[in-house]
């Protein structure tokens, strides 16, 4: 693709990216009866990163979203990115032992809802593999966006420096089957993402068909990168460290009702990784390079506003062109703060701590990541984070707004999970489910409608989830819920109505529980090919 200019790109519609949706045929009059559907995803942001959910970070556009709709205070994720976006996409558990997570016989929302006389329109980060398992392969009709899991906001053409090793297509940035070889000077990912919803947010509404529309945001998913003076506006927000952040959203949440004040927060993990982190007080005083640490706070944070700006950008276009009322916008992040890092005195990272030598953090020329100090904060008040079954991993900041169904600032305890998203917005949509798919036997739904907890009303049974990554592993049935956490190795039990910060293990009070629950994680591991050996 050659070069083309901010005003072409940013302001003009898009129009040389928007050539998908005009080969589909219109089902006449179904606008009028069908919802719109706009469903908006993070990327590693933790469980307290939003204003509406005890954050510092100003988030005004998702906090006005909350204000008209419902917050979830235990919705769930599978605690990392592309397992996530298998359950979110097809209502399914991902079964693992294979590389290809997105199988033939799973079905996506956008070819569900495509078949149904949707329009499909995808903006963001795919992170599901290439041919045959492309967005455009999948059900949507446009796509622009990432391929894989991380890229340079400020120019996603451009390789990964030779520290970084991501496997996946060989040409991650595209618009539909065309690579992207350039950006303008000033481009910036999180904005053109935005753009291109917005785009699509201005031609599908002219048309005669409801639309499905999935704005997937890379950010703020490492590397930390955001605009300069994005970043300038929370300069000494953070300078007194990890756990004062950490306990300042822990307030923030009991003000927001969001969490019980009887849960107490978790102690500062010990160890992470193969090296020591210790979270101590006072360690944060003696922090050699603590100006750095600060500096990626600031950015991480930047990153989340800028998110939000964007998100302020799309229910605007929604509003000026007319079809606020008729859409159901859906919000949550795919797994909690991402605590990737790379240890001071390990030296096999050499390289990269050259690479960031002498450099502010969060330019172009930079790659940032922002470590568990930080990631204990952002997933606060819960326990560990991103790749973990405990709280702090699975648990997502989650709102949803439908005017004129979804009773305004409203607040649900209701359990909800990532695979209930395509059995809710199939039942508002009075679509069926479909048994078999392009020749192809569909597994079952594994998810619940959540349509009338949506509309106030109590869930009527109680859940069960299961969860496994890494080797850690958690199943929850109603009010308990058992982990086996990689360190210690061993099941934890958990009483999630006294207690979800996971501070008091009552696994040996209550064998016949710990017994019945993992059982039960076995059967739902063997549906899933989950590698029991581990």
């Amino acid at each position: 693709m050659s070069k083309i200019t901010r005003r072409g790109f940013l302001e003009a519609g898009l129009g040389a990216l928007a050539v998908g949706l005009t080969n589909s045929t219109p089902v006449l009059g179904e606008r009028t009866k069908r919802p719109n559907i706009l469903m908006i995803v993070a990327d590693d942001l933790g469980f307290s990163d939003l204003g509406c959910y005890g954050s510092e970070i100003p988030t005004p556009n998702l906090d006005k979203l909350a204000s008209r709709g419902m917050r979830f205070t235990q919705f769930y994720n599978c605690a990392v990115c592309n397992i996530s976006r298998v359950a979110m996409l097809t209502g399914i558990n991902p079964r693992f032992g294979k590389p290809n997570l997105l199988r033939e016989n799973m079905v996506t929302i956008a070819e569900v809802l495509k078949g149904a006389g949707y329009a499909t329109a995808m903006s963001g980060k795919w992170h599901l593999g290439g041919h045959p398992t492309t967005p455009n392969d999948r059900g949507f009709e446009e796509y622009y966006g990432s391929m894989i899991g991380a890229m340079n906001y400020f120019d996603p053409t451009l390789p990964d420096p030779p520290f970084v090793h991501h496997s996946g297509p060989a040409h991650p940035f595209v618009h539909n089957d065309t690579v992207i070889t350039s950006v303008p000077d000033d481009y910036y990912s999180t904005d053109a993402f935005t753009s291109h919803a917005v785009d699509q947010i201005r031609k599908l509404s002219r048309e005669d068909r409801p639309f499905f529309l999935h704005l997937a945001y890379n950010a703020p998913h490492y590397p930390m990168q955001a605009p300069a003076d994005e970043i300038a506006k929370h300069r000494g927000r953070y300078d007194k460290g990890y756990l004062d952040l950490r306990q300042r959203r822990y307030e923030g949440l009991i003000r927001q009702k969001i969490i019980s004040e009887k849960w107490t927060l978790p102690a500062p993990d010990k160890k992470l990784g193969n090296w020591r982190y210790d979270l101590e007080p006072e360690v944060w005083d003696t922090i050699v390079d603590k100006k750095w640490e600060i500096e990626k706070m600031e950015v991480y944070a930047a990153m989340v506003e800028r998110m939000d700006l964007g998100i302020g950008r799309v229910l605007k276009a929604l509003k000026d062109n007319r079809i606020e009322e008729n859409t159901i916008i859906v919000f949550f992040s795919d797994n909690g703060g991402c605590a990737s890092d790379i240890p001071s005195t390990d030296d096999k990272f050499a390289e990269y701590r050259a690479y960031n030598k002498g450099k502010k953090a969060g330019g172009k020329d930079t790659y940032v990541f922002c470590g568990p100090g930080w990631a204990a904060a952002q997933s606060s008040p819960f326990r560990r984070y991103k790749t973990w079954t405990y709280e702090g991993g699975l648990s997502t900041p989650m709102i949803v707004s439908w005017k004129g169904k979804i009773k305004p600032n409203t607040m649900t305890d209701a359990v909800g999970h990532l695979v209930d998203l395509m059995p809710t917005f199939l039942d508002i949509c009075s679509v069926k489910y479909p048994s078999e798919y392009n020749g192809n036997s569909i597994l079952p739904s594994e998810g619940e409608s959540l349509k009338d907890v949506l509309l106030g009303n109590k869930p009527g049974r109680e859940r069960e989830l299961g969860w496994y990554l890494y080797g850690s592993r958690a199943y929850r049935i109603g009010k308990w819920k058992l982990v086996w956490g990689v360190t210690a190795r061993k099941w934890e039990l958990y009483d999630m109505e006294a207690d979800r910060t996971e501070t008091h293990d009552l696994a040996a009070a209550n064998a016949d529980i710990v017994r019945n629950l993992s059982e039960a994680w076995l059967r739902w591991a063997r549906r899933g090919d989950v590698p029991l050996k581990t």
